[in-house]
């Protein structure tokens, strides 16, 4: 292999692993946004992943998404539109379900109710995994678009040698992916809600004090949180095919790039999720494609060895 094929295949790599882990970002964020301020591990995270690729999907195609804006921009309007329709599925499981073992009601629980958690986060993943084999089928469906087949070239960088090629339909979700990250940033930071998240994340009693309803918060948090996963796994529809227990298939990076990024970091949450995706591609220059999740452990075992607080966490002491 000559040198400018070498620079080549580098270059190619590094972009797509720019294109994927912004996708796999945008399912941290929303993981590490319900974590970040709730303080709950939420094992069904990658089936409301799930829910929004079938809402993206149904939304193109069953309301005439695809008539209105056509079959090259319909797949990324209807994953932003999932978004809304996932926020209100997460803000009335929380209302009926969540908020029984989360918020104010478990302060003087042991555990902080964190062991009723797990088994509730665990039965709604089952839950929903089971419900959407019976109302969907078990065959794999996907949202097509004929831009995933095109793209646009960079270069020639060396002569006539060196190119890179940017696939449109990861192109387009990479930037919507930047968008709604920017959009959540600022919310976050500059919002009277962000400013009752934060508060509510961080002294929850005090919180309650200063006449912030902590339980509400708490609602639109695991809500938020549902439809950033719900738009990035609509955007990942579009290039992936899906079925209803494709969310055990995400979930374990989504927990990957939060633990990386750090424990409560939403910007974090992003970085790790970019790095994983860019160990996932760059890994296939000297790795089959069957080892891109070792070499995604190996490197996620050495950065917590080295920095066992993520990217963006913080070292705490105990006493």
């Amino acid at each position: 292999m000559t040198a400018p094929q070498i620079i080549e295949n580098i270059l190619q790599a590094l972009v797509a692993g720019v294109l994927v882990g912004s996708l796999y970002g945008l399912m941290c964020v929303g993981l590490a946004l319900i974590f970040g301020v709730m303080r709950v591990i939420n094992f069904a995270h990658g089936d409301f992943m799930m829910l929004g690729m079938y809402a993206a999907y149904y939304i193109f195609t069953a309301l005439g998404i695809h008539v209105l804006f056509g079959n090259g921009f319909g797949p990324y309007v209807a994953a932003v539109l999932a978004g809304p329709l996932l926020f209100v599925v997460g803000y009335g499981i929380h209302r009926a379900l969540i908020s029984q073992v989360t918020g104010t009601r478990t302060l003087g629980l042991d555990g902080e109710g964190h062991y009723a958690q797990l088994v509730l986060t665990l039965g709604i993943a089952l839950i929903l995994q089971n419900g959407a084999l019976i109302a969907f089928g078990s065959m794999p469906v996907s949202i097509r678009t004929p831009l995933s087949i095109s793209a646009w070239e960079l270069g020639p960088f060396w002569g006539d040698f060196v190119s890179v090629f940017i696939n449109k339909s990861r192109g387009i979700a990479a930037l919507i992916s930047g968008v709604v990250i920017a959009g959540i940033a600022l919310v976050i930071t500059h919002s009277r809600l962000g400013k009752a998240l934060r508060a509510s994340a961080d002294n929850p009693v005090a919180a309650t004090y200063m006449g912030i309803d902590v339980d509400r918060a708490h609602r639109v948090a695991f809500g938020l949180g549902v439809a950033i996963t719900a738009v990035a796994g609509g955007l990942l529809a579009t290039t992936y095919p899906f079925h209803p227990f494709v969310g055990l298939e995400y979930v374990i990076v989504m927990y990957a790039g939060v633990v990386l990024g750090g424990m409560g970091s939403i910007m974090g949450a992003f970085w790790g999720g970019m790095t994983i995706g860019l160990v996932q591609q760059m890994s296939t220059l000297v790795l089959p494609t069957q080892l891109q999740n070792t070499a995604i452990f190996v490197m996620f075992l050495l950065i917590v060895f080295l920095r066992p607080q993520g990217f963006f966490g913080r070292v705490v002491e105990r006493t």
